[in-house]
């Protein structure tokens, strides 16, 4: 029978211990300040695909220059035609446009959460010095300031084409600070939804599906059911219906505040009283995204 020998040990010669370099930080700690800027840059760059792949940069760029390019249109029907006004208001811009501004948000709302929950390294975020309320911010303002660069850049350009084309300064300058500020409402509600529903489930698809669903179905729904109310001469019920669809809501609220003309049937929008609820209801579902995004992420985190 054979015997196996083990093999000799070094020699003493042959002995070595490596010095792998492990040091101590004596840099300066930038904190969670930093940490949370950080990712919401990081974060908004890629909502517009910027610093990933060119496969990630066509359809968020595809969809903010679809949505510039009727604006620079209207501008120029202006400027030749020399009218009086513009063909479109600065308010009624993000409704008319609704279908892409959701399009956008179900796209990269996913984009923003999805793969962190899908490769599970939300935990390594919380780890130090960034903290749950720090991630959901970031995300959140990211998010809401994609979206505010998708609406409000349309309506800088006619902002602009109107003061080329010679139109009242002070009446566009009225029209476009009050456009800007319904498209400010406008992201802040549309990328809490999204982002909720996108941070249910770590596949990036269903995420896309889900967000499309709510925006656009809630938004037809809705529409059908005023369009029912406005036959049947139930006028009163029309601004009621409108508060279970996020575009109506916006549509609402700056037909009764921001001297916008409503989309509603009928052409009539709510009355001051009922755009108050317009407006609570509004403030109510962001800070109730804000709520249901910090419930999620605590325990994603752990």
């Amino acid at each position: 029978m054979a015997v196996e020998h083990s093999p000799a040990p070094p020699s003493g010669d042959q002995t070595r211990i490596h010095d792998i370099g492990y040091r101590t930080y004596d840099g300066p700690r930038l904190g969670r300040a930093y940490a949370r800027r950080s990712l919401y840059s990081q974060s908004l760059r890629g909502a517009y695909g910027l610093g990933r792949s060119a496969k990630s940069k066509v359809l968020p760029m595809l969809l903010f220059a679809v949505m510039c390019v009727p604006a620079a249109i209207m501008v120029a029907v202006a400027v030749a035609t020399k009218a009086n006004d513009l063909p479109v208001g600065y308010t009624r811009y993000a409704i008319m446009m609704q279908a892409l501004i959701s399009l956008y948000v179900a796209s990269q709302a996913p984009q923003s959460v999805s793969r962190d929950l899908r490769f599970k390294t939300v935990p390594l975020y919380f780890s130090r010095p960034i903290e749950t309320a720090d991630y959901v911010r970031a995300k959140y303002a990211a998010l809401a300031s994609a979206v505010f660069i998708l609406t409000a850049a349309p309506l800088l350009v006619l902002y602009a084409g109107a003061l080329l084309a010679k139109l009242d300064f002070a009446d566009q300058t009225e029209g476009f600070a009050q456009g800007l500020l319904s498209v400010a409402l406008l992201s802040l509600l549309f990328a809490g939804i999204g982002l909720v529903i996108a941070s249910v489930t770590p596949r990036r698809g269903f995420g896309i599906a889900a967000v499309i669903a709510v925006l656009t179905i809630s938004y037809g729904a809705v529409s059908t059911l005023q369009a029912i109310a406005d036959v049947q001469n139930s006028s009163g019920a029309i601004a009621w219906i409108g508060l279970f669809s996020p575009i109506t809501l916006i549509d609402g609220v700056q037909s009764a505040f921001l001297g916008a003309n409503s989309a509603f049937p009928g052409g009539v929008g709510p009355t001051t009283a009922e755009g108050a609820v317009y407006v609570l209801v509004t403030l109510g579902l962001i800070a109730a995204c804000y709520g249901l995004l910090m419930r999620r992420y605590r325990k994603v985190g752990l």
